[in-house]
C-alpha cells in the first residue's frame, strides 16, 4: 500500500480526561484508503525534547467527511505538546503504515473486540470497518475506572458494548479477561489490543478455547519502516519489525 506524507488540518482537539484526548484531522485532499490496525508516524514540532516521530493508531476514518482521528494518552512531552494543538493547527503525518487485521469469511461470525487503555483506539477503527461489512460486532473494553472508558457512544454505533473497570465504578468489576461474556466460548475471532499483560491473558484464553485471535501490539515504532530497529519482536519466524511485520499479528506466530 502506498505511503504518503500530508500536512493534515486540526479540525478539533477534544480533551476526554486529564489523560487522554482526540485529535481529529482533516485533509485537503482526499484521504488515502487506509484500513483498521494500521498506524501513522506524527511530526511533533516545537518540542525540544521529542527528536523522532511518534506513532498512533489509527483510531477512526471518515471518508465523507476526510477526517481521520488519532486517540492519544498523553505519556511524555512529546504527547503533551499534541494536546496543545489548536483548531486550524497542522499536523505531519506518514501514513498509513503497517498491516491490517484478519476480516473472516462468514457474515454470521461472533467476533469479540477487546480493547484496554489507549488500546481501545484501533478497536473502534475495526468495528466501523466490520459494520460497513455487514458484520455484527461485540465489543468488550476495559479501564481502570469510568473516567478511563473512552468512546463508548461511538462505539455503540457499530455493536454491543460491555465494559469492565477495575474499581468497579461501572460495568463489570475486575480486568477485561475477567468479564462474564467469555463464559461464552462461541466467538469465531478475538481481536485485541491494551497492555501487554492483557493481550496475553486474552491470548491464552483464545489458545485453550481453540478461538482464532489477533492482537495488535504497541512496541515503541520511532520510525515505522523497520530501518531503527526499536520495535523489533520474536515470532516464530524469527525476530521481526512490528512496524512492517505487524502491527497486527496472529497470536500463534507470537512467541510470548
Amino acid at each position: 500500500m502506498k505511503k504518503f506524507i500530508h500536512d493534515l488540518v486540526v479540525k478539533d482537539n477534544i480533551e476526554l480526561n486529564d489523560q487522554y484526548f482526540l485529535l481529529i484531522l482533516k485533509g485537503n485532499s482526499p484521504l488515502p484508503e487506509m484500513l483498521p490496525g494500521q498506524f501513522v508516524e506524527v511530526r511533533v514540532d516545537e518540542s525540544p525534547t521529542t527528536f523522532l516521530r511518534r506513532p498512533i493508531s489509527i483510531n477512526y476514518v471518515d471518508y465523507t467527511t476526510n477526517e481521520i482521528w488519532l486517540l492519544i494518552q498523553i505519556v511524555g512531552d512529546g504527547t503533551r505538546k499534541l494536546s496543545t494543538l489548536k483548531s486550524g493547527s497542522l499536523l505531519n503525518l506518514i501514513y498509513p503504515l503497517g498491516n491490517t487485521f484478519t476480516i473472516p469469511d462468514g457474515k454470521n461470525s461472533n467476533l469479540l473486540l477487546i480493547g484496554g487503555g489507549v488500546g481501545t483506539a484501533p478497536m473502534l477503527f475495526l468495528g466501523s470497518y466490520l459494520n460497513d461489512l455487514g458484520y455484527k460486532c461485540t465489543f468488550l473494553l476495559g479501564g481502570r475506572s469510568k473516567s478511563n472508558l473512552l468512546q463508548l457512544s461511538d462505539f455503540e454505533k457499530y455493536g454491543n458494548v460491555l465494559t469492565t473497570t477495575e474499581d468497579g465504578s461501572f460495568g463489570e468489576k475486575g480486568f477485561v479477561t475477567q468479564h462474564s461474556v467469555l463464559n461464552n466460548r462461541d466467538f469465531d475471532a478475538i481481536y485485541t489490543c491494551g497492555p501487554t499483560p492483557m493481550m496475553k491473558a486474552v491470548a491464552d484464553y483464545a489458545l485453550k478455547n481453540n478461538i482464532f485471535c489477533e492482537v495488535s501490539l504497541e512496541n515503541t515504532m520511532a520510525c515505522g519502516f523497520g530501518t531503527c530497529l526499536c520495535c523489533v519482536t520474536n515470532t516464530t519466524e524469527g525476530n521481526v519489525c512490528v512496524c512492517t511485520e505487524g502491527p497486527v499479528f496472529n497470536i500463534t506466530k507470537l512467541k510470548w
